[in-house]
């Protein structure tokens, strides 16, 4: 038995395949409190023979609400002698070009929890300012006496010579703290760019403690089960090692989704998709040209600088459970904040009372009378909830649900325009791949937005990212600085270290129980123009500066080929193919679609038929004007839209000439 678990913020899912390659699903409320609680009960709903779990995938918001609700732990920063307010400072960028009070993000650690070194690097990786041992040895001693959870070290010029960071730890550890509670930036982030390097150490400080500890319940609970987690760049690794990448698993929520919509999309023979992930509290998109992923180095995570491999995923908060308001001027407002698992939607009757997105979806007739969960959805509470708002703007209450399911779809439309058209993509050349709890019940109205013609829905599309973890590999990163110019010479020496990256990512593999059969080894050099502030990223394979030009004419319409170029840093992503449990395909019949049809339910704008997507067959086609139910989701099929299934189950849905 293998199962993927995906912990969202209102919903736990679950997938589980068995020796026979037969799939089961699972969905219940998540608990914030303890996302280890939902997971165990679902486990024990799923399997109560628990030693029959061979493998379990984990994906996880935990880290991200730590950062987000800044609930992390107590962390102390120690920075060279002269920086202490690096994470105050930042870079003085106006996130609001034209607000005459900037609102900047707090920094993550105090300015009282910021210490110096008395010590000093400089750009050749020699000691300016000899570290003085006695001093340190003195604060190590201070912070010990302030019990903190955790310590971040960042000195300037680490990434070219950590000894007096190594030095810290050292002095830390014999004061009595454990080496895994103190974050150093050269492991961390070995990369230059300080404030950006010294708030991922910070970041990853601040969620260390809280995902061990995490982590530590659930081996406990599952002493037999191997355990692997999410990270930001679609890879799984192991759960024991999570007290050294944490932050890695901080954006790693939406992750697991494009893994398995990029797998069901290939499956059905398609390449190019956008995947629209909507769930309670947000919604993700990404776009996939020719099935290949596309990946950032660098994001922000309510304001705060995080360096670290990233799949390249907008995300805004609009989901099921986004509240629905008044801004100051009077205009209508749904999100970003939201009702999250408690007390949740006003029809999920668990004591919320503002309106949300799902409660519009109800009163206009699109959701069913009971959701997964086995949540059965009280739709008075939802005209309750959205009474005194209808009579304020003196509309009705059915054109006051449509007035906000129009604004939501005009908030995902812009995000989906971000990564499509002002890219130079076009969007009517792409599939939507929709899924999540609501990816279902807004895709065709996105789509017609965006001049798509096509959407596809997956089998069980509530689920999508709990596939998505058992269709995931290992993958591990690591990046050596380089920062010098691209010359003959400096190229040479990097096929030497090529040759000991090569060597590192067969033995980190090996020690993650990958045989060497499934191991793939990719080695990229980020590179830019000598005065440039950003770099692109392509393979370490052929004439690099010659490939570089054609990168970067290819991205930027131009390329300066009399200039030099400079490669800042060599990456090596070490990827161990994972046994995937697989999809499979039925022929395609022609059954007749009355077999699905499970009777019409009244709506504000006429009828809809009713379709129970478990009696749904490949080769079944049914017209608009349609509601496609099932335990882990629900889909709206408009009225110019027609459906059919293939053969792996897969909803195509077509928009009518």
């Amino acid at each position: 038995m293998r199962v993927g678990v995906d912990v969202g913020g209102t919903f736990t899912d679950f997938v589980l395949f068995d020796e026979s390659g037969s799939l089961r699903i699972h969905k219940r409320p998540s608990t914030p409190h303890d996302p280890s609680q939902a997971l165990l009960e679902g486990l024990s709903h799923l399997l109560p023979n628990m030693s029959a779990l061979e493998r379990l995938a984990h994906g996880s918001t935990m880290a991200t609400n730590a950062i987000l609700e800044r609930r992390g732990a107590r962390c102390a920063l120690l920075v060279t002698q002269g920086l202490r307010d690096i994470l105050t400072i930042g870079r003085q960028n106006r996130p609001e070009l034209y607000a005459l009070q900037p609102r900047l993000p707090a920094p993550l650690i105090h300015p009282h929890d910021c210490y110096e070194v008395p010590e000093r690097m400089d750009a050749r990786g020699e000691a300016l300012i000899p570290l003085d041992e006695t001093a340190l040895e003195a604060l190590a001693t201070r912070l010990r006496a302030e019990n903190y959870d955790a310590v971040a070290v960042c000195l300037l010029f680490s990434w070219i010579n950590p000894a007096h960071e190594e030095a810290v730890r050292a002095a830390l550890v014999r004061v009595g703290f454990d080496a895994w509670r103190i974050a150093l930036s050269c492991e961390v982030s070995p990369e230059f760019r300080e404030y950006e390097r010294a708030s991922t150490v910070a970041l990853e400080a601040y969620v260390r403690p809280i995902m061990t500890a995490y982590v530590e319940r659930l081996v406990a609970a599952l002493p037999q089960t191997p355990i692997r987690l999410m990270k930001n760049d679609g890879g799984l690794l192991r759960a024991e090692r999570v007290r050294d990448f944490a932050v890695h698993t901080a954006l790693s929520g939406p992750a697991a989704g494009l893994i398995g919509a990029r797998a069901l999309a290939q499956a059905s023979g398609i390449q190019a998709i956008m995947t629209l992930d909507m769930g309670g509290t947000s919604t993700d998109l990404a776009l996939l040209d020719g099935g290949t992923l596309s990946y950032a180095h660098h994001a922000l995570i309510d304001g705060l600088p995080l360096r670290a491999r990233l799949l390249d995923i907008e995300t805004i908060g609009a989901g099921g459970g986004s509240l629905v308001r008044l801004d100051a001027g009077g205009g209508l407002r749904v999100g970003p904040q939201s009702a999250a698992a408690h007390p949740g939607p006003a029809c999920y009757g668990r004591g919320g009372t503002q309106p949300t997105l799902t409660d519009a979806n109800l009163l206009m007739g699109r959701l069913p009378s009971a959701i997964g969960g086995g949540l059965v959805l009280d739709s008075a509470a939802a005209r309750a909830a959205f009474d005194p708002l209808a009579r304020r703007l003196g509309l009705s209450l059915s054109a006051l649900a449509e007035g906000v399911l129009a604004v939501a779809e005009a908030n995902i439309e812009r995000a989906a325009r971000r990564i499509s058209v002002a890219r130079g993509r076009d969007p009517r050349h792409y599939t939507l791949v929709a899924f999540g709890g609501a990816g279902g019940l807004h895709a065709c109205a996105i789509a017609e937005r965006l001049g798509m013609s096509c959407v596809l829905i997956p089998r069980h599309p509530g689920v999508l990212c709990a596939l998505g973890l058992l269709l995931a590999d290992v993958q591990l990163e690591q990046v050596r600085p380089v920062l010098a110019r691209a010359t003959r010479g400096v190229i040479a020496r990097l096929r030497a270290t090529q040759a000991e990256l090569l060597v590192w990512a067969r033995e980190e593999l090996l020690s993650e129980g990958i045989p060497e059969t499934r191991h793939e080894v990719q080695i990229s050099l980020d590179m830019r123009y000598v005065g440039q502030a950003h770099e692109l990223n392509l393979s370490f394979e052929g004439d690099v500066v010659t490939r570089f030009h054609q990168l970067h004419h290819a991205t930027y319409g131009h390329a300066i080929e009399g200039r030099s170029v400079e490669i800042v840093a060599m990456r090596a992503r070490a990827v161990g193919l994972s046994d995937k449990p697989p999809l499979r395909s039925e022929a395609l019949g022609s059954p007749e679609p009355r077999q699905a049809f499970i009777g019409t339910s009244p709506t504000p704008q006429g009828e809809l038929r009713l379709y129970d997507r478990e009696r749904m067959r490949p080769g079944m086609v049914i017209s608009g004007g349609a509601l496609i139910v099932q335990a882990d989701s629900t889909s709206y099929l408009p009225p110019s839209w027609t459906a059919q299934v293939d053969g792996y189950g897969s909803l195509l849905a077509r928009r009518s000439p």
